[in-house]
């Protein structure tokens, strides 16, 4: 669409090119058409084939079957959000089971639940590879976890409880930059009852962003600089004497490395990280993600406007306190009142401007090292 506004077909031919004069025809030049790409639309996400356009349709596309297969039975939450970090950075945390207890204790993880993870390699090789945790999380309670690569950038952890049904952990990481990637997100859920998700569908999307968001950020500043240390270490072909990884906890991402290595899956080959970002860059939701979601977007206008309209009523409330003693024998209880109103009022515009602050910023100390309550 957006070509075609440019004056390009989908083909990448130029139709039209505005600030010509009439009647000349440098649109049909070659010089003027653009690359253009095959693309499909799979399960609501847009795929973009980058190679010979005859191989095309030879290529799988990433999407997640059990969803294809019963479209009807999942519920289904997404996110996206710009990373300040490389594709294979993310890829690597997400795989990473074992620092969900600690790294996200109090968001989605549980220091109390943390146990050996023991991970096994089933199958591996050019296309990605797939595992198994017999135990799975939480001290084995939830049932097993089977985690699959399928590259080179999806990962999907497959989480089967009978207690709770079947959760999906699914993520798209999609390089932009050396140093950024951008990251699709995706929740389906498959209750044991339908209660769960009927309150999810209630949930505003805007509002399930805001969690997703604090989630990222609770590992997204060490894994800014941790990617740079990896570089100073001699970067993915030096990967494990960089880092130690001497437990089955590390097979993923040891496999992961190596297939990197193995297939020179570097996406920006011999480029080098850029400077440093400081810690407001690295906490900035506005321009990652809320100025680009369409759901975040609107609720902070919403937001904004509400702010304006409770001010408005507040100063009226306030104005009324000093008028009811004049117009009033009996102003005590109007002024108690207004005083009220006014009041609650003051609670809704400051807890509506925290809500607005989280659209834009998040915290810089993560859930996990907040005080104990």
């Amino acid at each position: 669409m957006y070509l075609s506004r440019l004056g390009f077909s989908g083909n990448g031919k130029c139709e039209r090119i505005p600030q010509q004069p009439q009647g000349t025809k440098a649109e049909t030049s070659q010089r003027a058409c653009v690359e253009s790409f095959p693309t499909t639309v799979k399960q609501g996400l847009l795929f973009i084939f980058p190679g010979k356009p005859e191989n095309a349709e030879n290529i799988e596309v990433p999407i997640i079957e059990a969803i294809e297969e019963t479209p009807e039975e999942w519920v289904v939450l997404n996110t996206f959000r710009d990373l300040p970090y490389d594709a294979l950075t993310l890829l690597e945390n997400v795989i990473d089971s074992s620092h969900i207890p600690f790294t996200h204790h109090a968001t989605v993880g549980n220091r109390d639940s943390v146990s050996p993870v023991e991970l096994e390699l089933v199958e591996s090789g050019k296309n990605g590879f797939t595992g198994i945790w017999q135990d799975g999380p939480r001290k084995g309670t939830l049932g097993k976890q089977d985690t699959s690569f399928i590259a080179p950038g999806l990962v999907c952890h497959d989480l089967t409880s009978k207690k709770f049904g079947r959760t999906l952990t699914v993520v798209y990481a999609t390089p932009i930059r050396k140093g950024e990637c951008r990251l699709f997100a995706r929740f389906p859920f498959k209750f044991s009852s339908k209660l769960p998700a009927f309150f999810i569908k209630l949930t505003p999307r805007w509002y399930s962003h805001i969690g997703n968001n604090r989630v990222l950020e609770d590992d997204q500043i060490f894994l800014h600089y941790q990617e740079r240390y990896l570089e100073e270490s001699g970067g993915s072909a030096n990967f494990n004497q960089a880092f130690y990884l001497p437990t089955k906890a590390d097979t993923y991402v040891s496999e992961l490395r190596n297939w990197v290595n193995q297939y020179n899956a570097n996406p920006f080959p011999g480029e080098s990280l850029p400077p440093k970002l400081s810690t407001e860059e690295l906490l900035d939701r506005y321009y990652s993600h809320t100025k680009h979601c369409g759901s975040c977007r609107k609720a902070l206008a919403r937001i904004q406007k509400g702010r304006v309209a409770i001010a408005f009523l507040a100063a009226v409330a306030w104005a009324m306190i000093p008028v009811t003693t004049l117009l009033h024998t009996k102003s005590v209880i109007l002024l108690i009142l207004f005083f009220g109103i006014f009041l609650l009022l003051g609670g809704a515009w400051f807890g509506l401007g925290k809500l607005e602050q989280q659209m834009y910023r998040g915290e810089e100390i993560p859930p996990r090292n907040l005080p104990s309550k």
